[in-house]
């Protein structure tokens, strides 16, 4: 059997290689949006990537929650870990929004695994919630992760590190997307030379 410091350790250790699973799936993600990635990688080489990323994300998920729940440290009871803001009395608003983060993985994963029963378009309005998921996931980090909280340089770095991927392929998509449209604008209004 694992004692409390080995839970605790696996909890903390799963939750940092959580968000930096979090963070790069949705970082290819906000890159392959609109079925390329960029000039670098062919488009499968990034699907398969993101999806397999994913894949591990959702199993350090489940050792994350899992190990928060069986550990006695904090009592967080299974429903805790599925229904955000219910009778907690630790940290409420930081477990809640990681309680937030599990649900939106959770529903971005199911109807993943769904794709090819569902319309397009409502698969991708369901994944889009994804977004919403890792910063709620980072907000988690912030508010409750212990090493963050008590000013370890290294913690608070790989949370930076994390928001400044995911801005950073935010970025880069909307200066492709912004190119593209030029590119469009001047296919469909051709440049007139000077009399």
């Amino acid at each position: 059997m694992i004692d409390g410091a080995s839970l605790w350790y696996l909890n903390r250790s799963t939750g940092f290689v959580l968000l930096g699973l979090f963070t790069l799936t949705t970082a290819l993600g906000v890159l392959a949006t609109g079925g390329r990635a960029g000039r670098g990688l062919p488009r499968f080489v990034t699907q398969t990537m993101h999806r397999n990323l994913a894949l591990f994300s959702v199993v350090a998920l489940g050792v994350h929650v899992t190990t928060a729940v069986v550990d006695s440290y904090v009592d967080i009871r299974w429903w805790q870990a599925l229904v955000p803001y219910v009778g907690s009395t630790y940290l409420p608003l930081w477990l809640g929004l990681g309680t937030l983060a599990v649900d939106l993985a959770l529903v971005v994963t199911v109807t993943s695994l769904l794709r090819t029963r569902m319309r397009h378009r409502s698969w991708r309005a369901v994944h889009v919630l994804a977004y919403a998921g890792w910063a709620a996931s980072v907000a988690h980090s912030i508010g409750i992760g212990t090493d963050i909280r008590n000013g370890s340089s290294w913690a608070q770095l790989t949370v930076a590190a994390c928001v400044a991927v995911v801005a950073g392929a935010a970025v880069l998509r909307l200066a492709r997307l912004a190119l593209e449209l030029t590119e469009r604008h001047r296919a469909v209004r051709p440049v007139r030379s000077a009399p």
